[in-house]
């Protein structure tokens, strides 16, 4: 079993019968629905998820998870996902795919949010490894490029992955790319993004995060908020 695999059964195990799950995305997300799914098939575990994306949403099916549209949901229980950056404080960097709305609409409406990732996601700061996703109203996106650019952020358009057109993301929205200085906090960076009129919606995931599951070498270091 991998450091993913771990860290994804550790999840599961925090999912109590009756409970409404939200499904996250990426490969340690598909390892949770598969963990998931062997305790409803072995345990008689009874739950209802929805999915952050599409791709989650088959995924889900294909396992005979049991999936509510987003339009039913009026609570969710746990909410369980990955992130691309984890600080110390818990500030999470998300939504490097296409599906950053409803991750964070999900994360924030859980009762818990559980995040799984491995060792590597570990970073000082926000923005350390990767840029920060800013999906954007198409018809404003060089209005928020102008106003990120005023405060010190390098953004560039999100494209395709043929290089040919402009991505677009799950919700008809263009992304921008967006670098900062490293001495903007991680505070800074999502008030500053929260104000900027234009965004749909961005990748600091700040305050939201319950419990970081960090898989190492076959270890899970458990971090509560």
């Amino acid at each position: 079993m991998n450091d993913k695999q771990l860290v994804a059964e550790h999840a599961a195990s925090l999912v109590e019968d009756s409970m409404i799950v939200g499904l996250g995305t990426g490969s340690t997300a598909n390892y949770f629905i598969e963990a998931l799914s062997r305790r409803q098939r072995d345990e008689g575990l009874r739950i209802t998820t929805v999915a952050s994306s599409t791709i989650s949403a088959i995924k889900a099916a294909e396992h005979g998870l049991p999936l509510l549209d987003i339009s039913q949901l009026g609570h969710l229980d746990l909410y369980v996902d990955g992130a691309d950056e984890i600080t110390p404080g818990l500030t999470l960097l998300k939504g490097r795919g296409q599906d950053l709305v409803m991750e964070k609409l999900l994360a924030r409406a859980a009762e818990r949010f559980v995040v799984v990732a491995d060792k590597s996601k570990q970073v000082s700061r926000i923005g350390e490894k990767f840029v920060i996703p800013v999906e954007v109203m198409p018809a404003a996106w060089k209005i928020v490029r102008h106003a990120l650019e005023k405060a010190n952020g390098e953004a560039e358009l999100r494209l395709n992955a043929s290089k040919d057109n402009v991505a677009v993301t799950a919700h008809g929205s263009y992304v921008l790319d967006v670098r900062f200085p490293d001495w903007l906090d991680d505070a800074e960076l999502d008030i500053l993004l929260n104000n900027t009129p234009g965004v749909v919606e961005h990748g600091v995931f700040r305050g939201l995060a319950s419990l970081v599951l960090i898989a190492d070498q076959g270890q899970v270091d458990v971090v509560q908020a």
